[in-house]
Order: structure tokens, then C-alpha cells, then sequence
């Protein structure tokens, strides 16, 4: 471990969190179990940092089945779950966007998961609707090898996205 600084609260509670809580508050973050299973067995942190940097690693050796296992705990964007503060946190953008530009996500959305077979995955915190919908037209030229690499890095984004909220939380 790389720091000699207090860590923050949050973190500090996830490293003294029961095996399972860890677990439940892991999964909440990221879907892939591999993910999680090895981010648990690297506790404890010294800090957030080094959580992060485990995360990194761990999500560079998902493997594909892992990868789809992590894919699936995400809605499409424009339809965040229903009562999930998170999804819904994290799509604001498509929050105040037009009809059009609703239907237009709709449509790519379901282009996209004919192409690859899984939802369009993208890191979209600070991102507009129009932001999103570029990004899909744009990678759905992609080949799928190139797609799963692209899916890979924005998973990690909003993966570090989500445990700096869950390290950084106060009681």
C-alpha cells in the first residue's frame, strides 16, 4: 500500500465492512463478480488510490464472460432503472433532452445491442444527450474487438466514478 495519510471515512468503513456488506457494496458498483471477488481479497486499502488502482487492474483481466457479467447491471442510456438514484444520476444528461433526441437514443440503443448484443456502455456523468448520442453513432462502426476494449475502459471510468463516491461518503 502506497499511502501513509488518514484514509477517507467511507473507506475506512468499507474496510472494516463484513465480507458480504463489502461484497453487496462491490456489486452495487459493478456487476462482474470476478471484479468484486478480487477487489475484496486486495482489503485493506490503504487508500483510495490503491483501491482504484486494484480496480484498474482487476477490470483489465475481466474476461469476456466477465465483461458481459458487468455489462448487464447497466440500463440502456435514455432509461435509467426505476428507483435506482445511480442510473438515473448518471444519465441527468438525457434527463431534459428532447422527444426526438430521445427516440433518435432509442433507436441507436437498439442498433447498437443488434450489433454487439449488449447495451451501449458509455461513462455518461457529465455527458449531454447529444454527447451520448454522437459516441454511439460513432462507435457503432467499431469492429466488436474494438467495442469490447472501448466498453472495458468506460466500465473502469465509471467504475472509479462509484467507488470514490462510496470511499468518500460521510457515515
Amino acid at each position: 500500500m502506497t499511502s501513509t495519510s488518514t484514509p477517507p471515512p467511507g473507506l475506512t468503513r468499507f474496510n472494516a465492512l463484513q465480507e458480504s456488506a463489502a461484497f453487496a457494496a462491490l456489486h452495487e458498483a459493478c456487476a462482474s463478480t470476478s471484479w468484486a471477488k478480487r477487489l475484496l481479497a486486495a482489503r485493506p486499502y490503504a487508500s483510495a488510490e490503491d483501491l482504484y488502482t486494484a480496480s484498474d487492474a482487476a477490470m483489465a483481466d475481466l474476461t469476456e464472460t466477465d465483461l458481459a457479467e458487468a455489462m448487464a447491471g447497466h440500463p440502456p442510456i435514455g432509461r435509467p432503472k426505476p428507483g435506482d438514484p445511480t442510473s438515473a444520476r448518471e444519465q441527468r444528461g438525457m434527463a431534459g433532452a428532447s422527444d426526438a433526441l430521445k427516440a433518435e437514443m432509442l433507436e441507436l440503443n437498439l442498433a447498437y445491442q443488434e450489433k454487439f448484443g449488449h447495451v451501449f456502455l458509455i461513462c455518461a456523468t457529465g455527458r449531454t444527450g447529444e454527447q451520448m448520442r454522437d459516441a454511439v453513432k460513432e462507435r457503432i462502426g467499431n469492429t466488436p474487438a474494438e467495442e469490447r476494449e472501448i466498453v472495458r475502459t468506460e466500465l473502469g471510468k465509471i467504475n472509479r466514478i462509484r467507488l470514490a463516491r462510496l470511499v468518500e461518503e460521510d457515515a
